[in-house]
């Protein structure tokens, strides 16, 4: 077996792991997990350290498991979290379980027919037939309550040193995803569980449980963890926000427009260890783009491969094409042409924040003379003369083209059949949206 361990090293994709674990991962084919909780509909790029680290592991030889935790979603991971999750209502958790399988599905191809196959399973269906009692007497009794509580998670939250304390709920997360660890090393010979450096206290009760359950097969109880670090930006701020929120993996929450310029608006540091950490480039390729981009950092060679090589992994080529024609409609040489085949999200993305000016479709009928347009229709401009000035000056476009007093806008202008953008100089837009 190729060494995964190594692979995960000098990527910085490595944190922690339990003794034997390197070993077990060269000496044979491994089974492995990585749990998912859905807290929401679909993942952020939060998640795509554990979506590429499955992928590392098939690419290895290994057998990824994706696991959605339809079960303990239900009750909520306490790990670094200072207040208790709410609770999900089971038609909100239903659909945030359905959402998160396709996405793993975009990156995992649960229906190949290859020997180390990835599976995609949910721990409510094993969960969800157990009573309280037969949880309490059958795992219950096999981890002390002395054990749970010297985990980090536990131990914050029990001492005030974040939150009020711990509810009996939160404190039995790490037993049922100990549970888990246990149901797949039983049913699917999975012997390592993965996730991020604040899971390993929850990890590790599940290696416990799995040897307790074990405890006369030796070779039956072998159980290993390996955890991944959690990533920041180089000031220090959370990896994965943007000034608008998360920046999620389905279109419908971040447009594919919106996920490239986060990546591509990277500092020079972030890129270097982004572009490592979440891209399948070899070390060659990666040493050979980070000496050109330091050689001539103005060109951002790296951000352009960085964000080319994700938003494909992550959308498709044609987003990713679409996605660069948009990004050179604010500083390239666009034409009309080039505006109307965005689509309307891509192009309320490009001019965000721009001001907008609702105006009615019927009013197109026999067209909106220009001065109207840019004056009494929209303020854009204060009044019918400064619009005249500015159009004598040859200073006003629409869609990109230059227009003079006797233009009128009609239907034939309109973007997607809803947008027509003014401009004025070089940086001054406004938007016209006909409803």
């Amino acid at each position: 077996m190729k060494n995964l361990v190594e692979e995960l090293r000098w990527r910085g994709l490595f944190h922690d792991m339990m003794p034997g674990t390197e070993e077990q991962l060269l000496k044979e084919a491994t089974t492995a997990y990585i749990g998912f909780d859905p807290t929401a509909d679909s993942l952020h790029i939060g998640s795509m350290v554990q979506i590429i680290l499955l992928v590392h592991l098939k690419n290895f030889g290994h057998q990824p498991i994706a696991l959605v935790g339809g079960a303990t979603g239900m009750i909520g991971d306490p790990s670094g979290k200072s207040d208790e999750r709410n609770l999900l209502d089971e038609e909100t958790l239903n659909k945030n379980v359905e959402g998160i399988k396709n996405v793993l599905s975009r990156f995992l191809d649960f229906n190949s027919a290859d020997a180390n196959a990835p599976l995609l399973v949910n721990n409510y269906d094993w969960m969800k037939n157990f009573t309280f009692i037969e949880f309490a007497r059958d795992i219950g009794k096999r981890i002390t309550v002395n054990y749970m509580m010297a985990k980090d998670s536990v131990k914050k939250r029990l001492s005030g040193e974040i939150g009020e304390g711990m509810s009996f709920t939160e404190f039995t997360y790490q037993l049922i995803q100990g549970y888990d660890f246990y149901y797949l090393h039983k049913h699917h010979q999975c012997v390592l569980q993965m996730g991020g450096s604040d899971q390993w206290g929850n990890i590790t009760t599940g290696t416990e449980l799995v040897r307790r359950m074990n405890v006369n097969s030796e070779e039956g109880g072998k159980a290993f963890a390996l955890t991944t670090p959690l990533i920041t930006k180089a000031d220090g701020s959370k990896f994965g926000k943007s000034e608008g929120g998360n920046v999620w993996l389905t279109a419908d929450k971040t447009s594919p427009y919106k996920f490239y310029q986060f990546w591509f608006n990277s500092t020079d540091v972030d890129a270097e260890k982004y572009i490592k950490i979440f891209t399948f480039l070899d070390k060659a390729t990666i040493d050979d783009l980070i000496e050109k981009h330091r050689a001539e950092p103005h060109l951002r060679l790296l951000q352009k491969r960085l964000a080319e090589e994700i938003t494909v992994f992550v959308h498709s080529q044609e987003e990713y094409d679409k996605a660069v024609k948009a990004s050179s409609i604010l500083f390239g040489n666009s034409t009309s042409t080039d505006l109307k085949e965005l689509d309307s999200q891509t192009f309320l993305d490009v001019f965000d924040g721009i001001t907008q000016a609702e105006l009615a479709q019927a009013d197109l009928a026999e067209g909106i003379t220009i001065v109207d347009a840019l004056a009494s229709k929209s303020g854009f401009m204060s009044s019918n003369g400064e619009a005249r000035r500015a159009l004598k000056e040859n200073s006003i476009s629409v869609n990109r083209e230059k227009v003079t007093e006797d233009f009128s806008i009609t239907k034939e202008d309109l973007i997607n059949n809803e947008f027509v953008l003014l401009q004025r100089g070089k940086k001054t837009y406004f938007i016209l949206r006909f409803i």
